[in-house]
């Protein structure tokens, strides 16, 4: 089954700047996106149902309706819509995962900013953001002042898988890779994520103060979910320096 449900059809977009919030390493993806979705209340716009995502269903306190572990949000004053997931997804799933929602980029014309951690041992320095593109979303990144890689690498699981289907489709797309604590939730990367990279590509001010603030309630509420991220053979998404010949 591949299908994007809306569920609030009074919601207009046109040509919207899209978020992605795979969960991967140090979580930073989803928490940047859950963030952004709590603090511009983007509305709840669709359910997700594509074949390769877990067969789960999803509900929230006080409120017996249940949804799919996979959504859109949106945010029609600022034409913003963000993916927000509740599970992890199989690496071995992450192109049918892709494909399927290539169908709706491809439909709703989208500027997708895809979103990764790159795992780097802690220190007192703020993490490094560097940016990607396919097509022409290297003018995004210029006019937000994202540098470029310093080396070498690879994008794994359905962000990896986005960007694969991005660039075989030539479409305007940017990834975004910030360095991010490998083993826990890291609140600070994902300030890093919004501030020097979504904020200026999607034209957006988000307040981070409560990420920083917060840090330690963050990482506790996001620690089962990083544990879950740990037990499984791969992360859902990830980059990675490429160790080879080149």
């Amino acid at each position: 089954m591949t299908r994007i449900s809306v569920v609030d059809d009074e919601i207009s977009l046109d040509e919207p700047t899209l978020v992605e919030g795979f969960p991967g390493v140090g979580l930073v993806g989803k928490i940047a996106t859950d963030h952004m979705i709590e603090t511009h209340e983007m509305d709840h716009y669709a359910n997700v149902h594509c074949d390769g995502l877990p067969r789960v269903a999803v509900y929230r306190e006080d409120d017996r309706a249940v949804t799919t572990p996979v959504r859109l949000y949106a945010d029609e004053a600022h034409d913003l819509v963000a993916i927000r997931s509740d599970v992890p997804v199989n690496p071995s799933a992450a192109t049918e995962v892709a494909g399927c929602l290539e169908s709706w980029f491809a439909e709703t014309a989208v500027f997708p900013i895809f979103l990764s951690g790159l795992g780097r041992e802690k220190d007192e320095t703020p993490p490094d953001l560097y940016g990607i593109a396919t097509g022409n979303g290297g003018e995004a990144l210029d006019r937000a002042d994202v540098g470029d890689p310093p080396e070498a690498g690879l994008v794994s699981g359905p962000t990896g898988a986005m960007l694969a289907e991005a660039l075989e489709h030539d479409r305007d797309a940017v990834g975004l890779v910030v360095e991010s604590d490998p083993q826990f939730p890291d609140p600070e990367a994902a300030r890093i994520l919004i501030q020097k990279g979504i904020d200026p590509i999607a034209g957006t001010e988000t307040p981070t103060d409560g990420l920083v603030d917060q840090a330690s309630e963050i990482r506790e509420a996001k620690q089962a979910f990083a544990k879950r991220m740990q037990e499984a053979t791969e992360e859902s998404s990830q980059a990675e320096p490429l160790k080879m010949f080149q």
